[in-house]
């Protein structure tokens, strides 16, 4: 056995999209970061040991432009641009690599956080036991950010945190329970079918259950004709520990899967003889089990009144979509499996719900953060994750340059929202600032009016697509009466918010495989220097929405030309700014 030691500035533990995300954030804003991940894979539900699509505020993009961007729409423009057969193990090494080669990031893979010391109301560090290597990992850090689902540091450091549904008068949300208790939502078991030319007959496990009727099944003849990728109502472990009977519910999910699949092959003629098991998920994918208590906890109300808090820095949509705790036995009880309860889109999500009450250097996303089971059954899902991750990771790395713990950048509030909005982040209701190298210079184009390239807003809302319609040949140009020092552009392209880019074997019909027809492939991007244009940058074979491309000199004028897009419909600009 070794022990190995590592001093960082931001320690994340839990490496699903929460905590990639969060890892990301901080590290490129010049934090040291170690995430510490108890998987070989990366991406948690939506690696390819679960296979969960990527759910948020767009619901599977029934709602236009409304999808997350920032780190997240990163990591799905590079799956696009990688992977056009949507193969899990490809999606798997994009998150792999991002991590992996990181500058300021240290990849503990395998290594399951077990063990912290304390300082006072503060986490000194925090340990974990590297399966692979027989290694023991400890990190100092001066942030810890939980994003491991289950909520590991909270027994580890005493952080206040919640299991279960609060009763309906603790904050007076109507879809609580009367009484609280412990219920959760379950974890469901996936499995992929695969269709042959010739029939494939099935021989159930003897351990397997038996559903011969269809009434046997929660949604009886309509509910199980999709064999590409199982059913979320496989699901169990709400009237259980969602922690620590998870062994024991996933062979109970297991037993519920193989049924299901016999129950298609052998039971009732369900047009199936050619197709067999391709792949049966033997982690559980997990909606729910502890809740940290940060200095607001978001409710039902809350995200209601759309979150419009001063201090919102992510933003959430999908539905209050609350499993019902039997989850795959709520049918014989005569419940739903699932409530869609109404939730605008979108709705802020506050800076207080992402640190602890009272332990003071923690702070946490994902499904576990400080939310109310009712709120939390709409945060839950893996894009709200994402964004609530980047949020924490960037006020990390804030924390650690200003000095303070999470709880003082809240001081700072203003500074981290922008800082989020010049990297492609989504606040609702709240623009970008322009700099005064950009908000000082004369703007002109080739054709149109090009304001909305710098009005903060990085996405079409409502009727305001908040872009200048450009095609190739056409260019955009910001000048001043004599030369400024010019540090990098950035702009923000068209990924086409409004088109469905989630990789999801549970939909097939209108998936991109590729990027986006309208997303810009080429590029130029010219300065004026003692009057004459020279270049400072071309760009080939761009699949990127948010792209900073250095500059570092005087110029009187910087002027950027699109040649091409990598299909021929309309596109736009969202932002082209100049900063120093």
């Amino acid at each position: 056995m070794k022990n190995e030691k590592h001093t960082v500035d931001v320690c994340v533990v839990g490496g699903g999209m929460a905590g990639l995300c969060a890892a990301l954030a901080a590290a490129r804003h010049g934090a040291r970061v170690a995430l510490m991940h108890d998987r070989p894979v990366l991406g948690g539900n939506a690696s390819s040991e679960c296979r969960v699509h990527i759910c948020g505020a767009d619901r599977h993009n029934s709602i236009k432009n409304m999808r997350e961007t920032g780190i997240l729409e990163e990591l799905r423009l590079e799956n696009l641009h990688r992977n056009p057969n949507r193969v899990f193990s490809i999606w798997d090494t994009v998150l792999y690599e991002k991590a992996r080669f990181q500058d300021n990031l240290t990849l503990l893979l395998n290594c399951s956080c077990n063990a912290a010391t304390m300082d006072g109301s503060r986490i000194r560090s925090v340990s974990g036991w590297q399966l692979t290597t027989e290694t023991v990992h400890e990190v100092e850090a001066c942030v810890f950010i939980d994003c491991s689902g289950d909520g590991i540091l909270a027994p580890l450091s005493g952080a206040l945190h919640r299991i279960g549904r609060e009763a309906r008068a603790e904050y007076g949300e109507s879809i609580a329970p009367e009484q609280a208790d412990a219920h959760t939502m379950g974890m469901t078991c996936l499995f992929q079918g695969r269709e042959y030319p010739t029939p494939q007959p099935f021989t159930p496990p003897s351990w397997a259950h038996t559903y011969e009727s269809e009434d046997d099944l929660p949604y009886g003849a309509r509910g199980h004709r999709w064999w590409m990728m199982g059913y979320w109502w496989v699901e169990l472990g709400g009237e259980h520990d969602s922690i620590h009977d998870t062994e024991m519910l996933r062979d109970e999910l297991l037993k519920t899967v193989y049924g299901v699949w016999d129950h298609i092959k052998n039971h009732g003629d369900h047009e199936a003889d050619n197709w067999a098991l391709d792949w049966v998920q033997f982690l559980p994918a997990k909606r729910e089990s502890r809740r940290y208590v940060g200095d607001h906890v978001l409710t039902q109300n809350d995200v209601e009144a759309e979150g419009r808090f001063d201090d919102r820095v992510a933003y959430g949509g999908w539905s209050m979509d609350d499993h019902h705790p039997a989850g795959f036995r709520a049918a014989t009880l005569g419940a739903p499996a699932t409530i869609f309860h109404h939730a605008p889109s979108p709705y802020g999500i506050p800076y207080r719900c992402l640190y602890s009450k009272n332990v003071d250097n923690l702070m946490f996303a994902g499904r576990n953060a400080s939310c109310t089971h009712a709120a939390m059954s709409s945060t839950r899902v893996m894009g709200t994750c994402s964004a609530m991750g980047q949020a924490a990771g960037t006020a990390a790395a804030m924390a650690v340059r200003l000095g303070t713990d999470p709880r003082g950048v809240g001081t700072h509030i203003a500074e981290l929202q922008q800082s989020l909005l010049r990297d492609d982040c989504y606040i609702p209701w709240l623009p970008e600032t322009a700099g005064p190298l950009t908000a000082e210079a004369t703007l002109t184009a080739s054709q149109g009016d090009p304001e909305p390239v710098r009005d903060g807003v990085h996405r079409p809302v409502g009727d305001d697509p908040h872009g200048w319609r450009w095609a190739p040949g056409d260019w955009v140009c910001y000048a001043f009466p004599k030369p400024r020092h010019v540090g990098s552009v950035r702009l923000v392209l068209d990924s086409a918010l409004h088109r469905n880019v989630q990789m999801s074997h549970h939909q097939n019909d209108d998936q991109l495989r590729q990027p986006p027809p309208e997303l810009p492939r080429a590029f130029r991007l010219e300065g004026r220097e003692h009057d004459a244009w020279t270049p400072l940058a071309t760009v080939a074979d761009n699949h990127h929405r948010l792209v900073r491309i250095p500059v570092n000199k005087p110029l009187s004028a910087v002027r950027l030309t699109l040649d091409q897009t990598h299909g021929p419909h309309p596109t736009h600009l969202f932002a082209f700014y100049l900063d120093t």
